[in-house]
């Protein structure tokens, strides 16, 4: 079966070029979202969906990842369905010899590529720890995040407006708010 994808990252953008590209395809995925975030529904549908035989069809392969992790872990996951992958922009095709071959070298660049990353993060955690410092981030004051959570509690305070005068990060907030939570449904 030919399996068309498209996608577009904001709302207001229109997925008309991308269909219309797409028109050969049986089935067709198409969704307005970022493709930065790692959840996008309509893709995972597809690539649950996908069969032995499957062939999805792009135009081009910025709209299946926005980084060359996230394309390489995403085609490997079509390739683990046995399924084919076709850009049409890229003129990139895996059910031909040099298609999986060339698929084969861009997976082996991007593992050198993360191999490198992970080697020089190591040799700089190790040139700062001989200096004395250490790695990672700064401990959280809990006096700020105790002063966030009472301003949270009070409900007089925007998130927006609770980050800013404590220095909180949204983030650190909820995940505070789920500890405790999850703190008193224990009890």
């Amino acid at each position: 079966m030919k399996i068309g994808y498209a996608r577009v990252s904001r709302v207001d953008q229109n997925l008309d070029r991308q269909i219309d590209a797409l028109k050969d395809c049986e089935r067709i995925y198409q969704e307005k979202i970022t493709g930065a975030g790692k959840v996008r529904p309509e893709l995972e549908r597809m690539l649950d969906a996908l069969r032995e035989g499957d062939k999805v069809i792009v135009s081009d392969f910025t709209r299946l990842g926005r980084s060359t992790r996230d394309l390489m872990d995403i085609m490997q996951r079509i390739r683990d369905a046995g399924a084919e992958i076709v850009s049409l922009k890229e003129n990139f095709d895996t059910s031909s010899a040099i298609g999986r071959m060339m698929m084969n070298f861009v997976i082996m660049l991007a593992d050198f590529e993360r191999s490198i990353l992970l080697e020089r993060t190591r040799e700089g955690l190790a040139a700062a720890r001989a200096r004395g410092r250490c790695g990672g981030r700064k401990p959280i004051d809990s006096r700020k995040v105790k002063d966030a959570l009472t301003l949270y509690d009070s409900k007089q305070y925007t998130l927006r407006e609770i980050t800013e005068r404590t220095g909180v990060k949204r983030s650190t907030l909820y995940r505070y708010i789920q500890k405790r939570t999850a703190s008193q449904t224990d009890v």
